[in-house]
């Protein structure tokens, strides 16, 4: 017989775990959920909402081993992930090996540690009825919805269609984007830059039109141009003030699912769904040579931006010893009012394990989305960068013109990572040289740019994580698998890392504004997202849920 017996939901995790216990503790994986509802029917009792679980298919050989070895063992303990999916898994399971609802068999750890692991076996508890009520509120919501709009689809369009509450909105936003560039109209509108220089100084720099009598005017054709460029022949370009300041910048925090998802799209040109899989594969364990199975990272599904203060001291020591002191900065960042903040922000579990030192023992992928989750988390407690700024203003008759300039005087954080932006603005420094007011300035060309306002863009995977985030659709365990199934479903395509709407995209998401519009709508998605909440936090029961959607649908 063996003491305590640990189950896991993968083999990696196993392996990781194993090693830090002694041989009378067995770890074995459940290969992810064992029960679901029925893939044939509802399996929902529409009068008590009772879900009607039954065994995956495929998993009947497993059960009987995971019924056998908890038999055989004193103690079990079921260490699924610490989530709200985790905690359904372990309430599965628990039913199914016959675990009294009183014993304390839970354990959670956010990152696979020696000590995390042997701390949360020692501190067991019992399985959280609402955490687990809250995945189970969003499993039968989902049936009811998805049972009730797919027949409206196999009757209109075509049989084997089915649509969900979640996937249904992204498609919406994705369709509402396209008819926005197909409606857009281009305005016209122009930039006039002057080449400048001093009397001394062969050198030009570029000052750009702000407007007149130091009032923002805006060039909306060629005939304004040319009145202003007949107006500047003569005119001596005077400098009117020079305003020296220093500017600094901050680094972001460390990462949430949600900026992890968009970083690594925009910087190593990741999907969604890799991402997820090579950041599990971190989180459950990889084999380092020297070292055995070691979890590089924390849980990689989170919402928030907090630390432990064991984390925060290995950066300050790293930093410190890397860079100098003058590159620390103790910073602690604001989670989101909105956040379920039940696990740290995703960081190294090691910080002396740096990305280069473990490369020979990782994949190409695993190093570049390890590299980028490091470095993520040591600037986010680095000092700001500082930049020494100038900003001129030039006065050409009656018409202004306008200067900026900046040097880094200390790069901080900078020297390690900066964050990326989609569809980043880079504004515009000119290489100023030293000038004061009242100098005259020679005017070497004039130039006049014409261009055109673009529509709003398309869609990434990245911008559109964002974007459900912001308007709280979903939540850090469903960006990914949501986008996975809309593409999956052919509704939409990715074209250049664009997102596009198919004609079957676009003729679902009509049907089902037209049949179900109170239900594929932004605001109900968001709200069901804070009744799912609610449940966690026992502030709102299952059946109440249920009820909302059933008189909405």
């Amino acid at each position: 017989m063996i003491d305590k017996l640990i189950i896991v939901e993968s083999p990696a995790k196993a392996n990781t775990i194993k090693k830090f216990l002694g041989g009378s503790t067995k770890v074995i994986a459940s290969m992810g959920h064992i029960r679901d509802l029925p893939k044939s029917k509802l399996g929902v009792d529409t009068k008590t909402f009772e879900p009607q679980y039954i065994n995956i298919r495929g998993k009947g050989d497993l059960i009987k081993t995971l019924k056998k070895e908890a038999k055989d063992a004193k103690k079990v303990y079921i260490a699924t992930d610490p989530d709200r999916e985790g905690e359904a898994i372990a309430w599965h399971l628990a039913n199914i090996l016959g675990v009294e609802d009183s014993k304390m068999c839970r354990v959670t750890f956010n990152e696979i540690t020696k000590d995390a692991v042997k701390n949360a076996i020692k501190n067991p508890r019992q399985i959280d009825m609402d955490l687990t009520d809250a995945q189970q509120a969003r499993r039968v919501l989902d049936r009811i919805v998805g049972y009730k709009i797919s027949p409206v689809l196999w009757k209109k369009v075509q049989k084997g269609l089915s649509a969900g509450r979640v996937q249904s909105v992204a498609v919406k936003l994705i369709v509402d984007r396209e008819e926005e560039i197909e409606q857009f109209i281009p305005e016209e509108y122009w930039n006039i830059y002057a080449n400048l220089r001093t009397q001394k100084s062969k050198k030009t720099f570029e000052a750009k039109f702000f407007g007149k009598d130091n009032k923002k005017l805006d060039i909306h054709s060629k005939e304004e141009v040319d009145v202003i460029l007949k107006d500047l022949e003569n005119a001596k370009f005077i400098v009117d003030e020079v305003k020296e300041g220093e500017k600094k910048r901050t680094p972001a925090p460390p990462f949430t699912t949600s900026t992890m998802q968009q970083e690594a799209s925009r910087k190593l040109n990741f999907a969604i769904k890799k991402t997820m899989q090579v950041a599990q594969g971190l989180y459950e364990g990889v084999k380092i040579e020297g070292k055995g199975t070691v979890g590089l990272i924390t849980y990689m599904r989170t919402d928030s931006t907090r630390i432990s203060e064991e984390a925060r001291a290995s950066a300050k020591k790293y930093i410190e010893a890397e860079y100098g002191k003058e590159y620390y900065e103790n910073r602690y960042y604001k989670t989101k009012a909105d956040s379920q903040d039940a696990h740290e922000a995703i960081r190294p579990t090691y910080v002396d394990l740096v990305p280069d030192a473990v490369k020979s023992s990782l994949t190409n992928d695993q190093y570049k989305l390890y590299k980028l989750i490091y470095n993520r988390f040591i600037a986010s407690q680095m000092s700001a960068a500082i930049y020494d700024t100038l900003a001129v203003k030039i006065n050409a008759g009656k018409y202004n013109f306008r200067a900026n300039g900046q040097t880094i005087k200390f790069k901080g954080f900078m020297t390690l990572y900066v964050e990326t932006e989609d569809n980043e603005q880079k504004e515009e420094f000119a290489n100023l040289p030293n000038l004061k007011a009242g100098q005259e300035l020679v005017k070497e060309k004039i130039d006049a740019k014409q261009s055109f306002t673009e529509p709003p863009p398309r869609y990434t995977e990245a911008s559109l994580v964002k974007a459900l985030e912001e308007k709280g659709i979903g939540r850090p365990s469903t960006y990914s698998p949501t986008i996975t199934t809309i593409l999956a479903r052919r509704y939409i395509e990715k074209i250049q890392k664009q997102l596009h709407p198919t004609d079957l995209g676009r003729i679902v998401n009509k049907l089902l504004i037209e049949n179900f519009k109170d239900v594929i709508n932004v605001e109900f998605t968001a709200q069901m997202e804070e009744e799912f909440d609610k449940i966690a936090e026992r502030k709102r029961t299952m059946e109440k849920s249920y009820i909302r959607v059933l008189w909405t649908i």
